[in-house]
């Protein structure tokens, strides 16, 4: 990483490169390791709820490319890339899948032909923006040459939603995507939640906030509110992200231990 973009401040903490930082990743600075420790200080199990997170990013896209028969994906707030991306995991149950990435730090940017590796059946492109200018991002000529609205789209929103603090109106930039997407499309969303262990979510939060970095927890109620309204919840709801459609019988990790929640919501169908 000797020739980075002049645009990567590194002395500024950025959320994609704390995250990498969790699940064990190369791509990320001292002051992103910096907020993560004292944020691990507080929620030692930190590292479990990305690791927890990333997995049901996993096993949603498995349904909704597999028994939801989606084939378009918008992933906003890719993060950097690692292992079973999105399209990886799509298209390896329908390779004509087409996926759009979008992210805001510029080193994902650096790193973003290693989510261009598409199936020669599909697609994936990805493009710079940030989720608080959803009309730029909906309005992207890329996103809309891959991706074709008046068809069922996937819009993953996996753990951005708590970087969007009340003064960004997060539910009128949810709104304006959800508007965006045509019956029978889906949302995937997961959030930190602080119901299990609220003394150290708190704590983490000021860690973060602290680098400068924006974080807010919300319960399950304030996260169906937020990114469930009016859509037709995929079972088993909104719950801890391990509990969401497991793929294993082997022991999980307790809600306190990842406190985070997530799920999959369906915009209906019109009557």
């Amino acid at each position: 990483m000797s020739e980075l973009p002049a645009e990567i401040d590194t002395s500024r903490p950025h959320s994609a490169r704390i995250y990498d930082y969790f699940l064990g990743g190369k791509n990320h600075f001292a002051a992103d390791r910096e907020v993560a420790e004292k944020s691990l200080a507080s929620v030692p199990s930190g590292r479990i709820g990305a690791r927890e997170q990333r997995a049901f990013l996993g096993r949603a896209v498995s349904y909704l490319a597999g028994e939801a028969g989606i084939r378009q994906f918008l992933d906003i707030g890719t993060g950097l890339p690692t292992t079973d991306n999105v399209h990886e995991v799509a298209q390896a149950i329908a390779p004509s899948a087409r996926v759009v990435y979008v992210d805001n730090d510029p080193l994902v940017l650096a790193h973003a032909r290693a989510l261009l590796t598409s199936s020669a059946e599909g697609r994936t492109a990805y493009i710079h923006a940030d989720l608080r200018s959803p009309a730029e991002i909906l309005s992207s000529p890329v996103v809309r040459e891959v991706l074709d609205f008046s068809q069922p789209i996937a819009l993953m929103l996996v753990g951005i939603l708590h970087f969007l603090d009340q003064k960004d109106e997060p539910e009128g930039i949810i709104d304006t995507l959800r508007d965006s997407l045509a019956p029978g499309s889906y949302l995937t969303a997961s959030h930190l939640n602080p119901e299990h262990d609220p003394a150290g979510v708190a704590a983490g939060v000021r860690a973060y906030r602290a680098g400068g970095v924006t974080v807010q927890a919300r319960d399950s109620g304030e996260l169906a509110a937020l990114a469930f309204r009016d859509l037709e919840l995929v079972p088993p709801g909104i719950v801890s992200v391990s509990e969401w459609r497991p793929d294993s019988v082997e022991p999980r990790p307790t809600p306190a231990e990842v406190s985070c929640y997530g799920g999959v919501g369906r915009k209906p169908r019109a009557a």
